[in-house]
């Protein structure tokens, strides 16, 4: 499915994949590398390839994307680089910007999924958790509902990981914590984003 047109020949991003691409051609990356793939909160993540000690990470992180933008261009950043591992957070603005339900987002992310597993049948796939945040709080319930989805989703399938950030930025009161994000109230700081080394990090694959 094409994701919606910012333009009137390119459909959404496209400007912003042609960048990795021409990224790629003048320095490729190392295949096998860990692949982080989804939306702004990844594409923000400044010091990412450098978070995790001892593996080789790749951030291919776009926009303001959605599951079916991901799914569009898989072909463009995801299976190009055989990666060892393919982690994914996205799904929030799928939420928080297209109404829809969390069985719809389940659907979306089986999508993704199971297109990546044709292609690469044995890659560990993980799903990073979709995180709540002051600005999206009306969303809350519904993004709760949709990480439990996907969490039990993933259960029936091989060579997955489900890791949970949710939970982990929230406070003492069920309310996101507020000191762990921009001005937007949306996107992380360094103090999230340390969360989610944290988090991330002892479900990375080893060489």
């Amino acid at each position: 499915m094409i994701p919606a047109c910012t333009q009137l020949e390119n459909p959404a991003f496209w400007q912003e994949i042609q960048q990795y691409k021409l990224k790629d051609k003048q320095n490729p990356p190392p295949q096998g590398a860990i692949l982080f793939v989804g939306s702004s909160s990844i594409r923000m993540w400044e010091d990412l390839e450098t978070a995790f000690p001892g593996h080789v990470v790749l951030n291919r992180g776009f926009g303001g994307s959605s599951l079916r933008d991901l799914e569009y261009y898989l072909d463009d950043i995801v299976f190009p680089y055989k990666p060892r591992q393919i982690v994914i957070y996205s799904g929030e603005n799928d939420i928080a910007g297209g109404n829809i339900s969390a069985e719809e987002l389940l659907k979306r992310f089986s999508d993704v999924f199971e297109e990546i597993r044709d292609e690469m049948p044995h890659v560990p796939i993980a799903f990073v958790s979709m995180k709540p945040s002051p600005s999206r709080e009306e969303h809350m319930p519904e993004l709760e509902e949709a990480n439990s989805l996907v969490r039990n989703y993933l259960r029936t399938k091989p060579n997955t990981r489900y890791i949970d950030v949710y939970s982990l930025m929230l406070d003492k009161n069920g309310q996101p914590l507020e000191d762990i994000f921009l001005e937007d109230n949306l996107h992380m700081n360094e103090k999230g984003y340390q969360i989610w080394s944290e988090a991330i990090e002892p479900y990375l694959v080893s060489e």
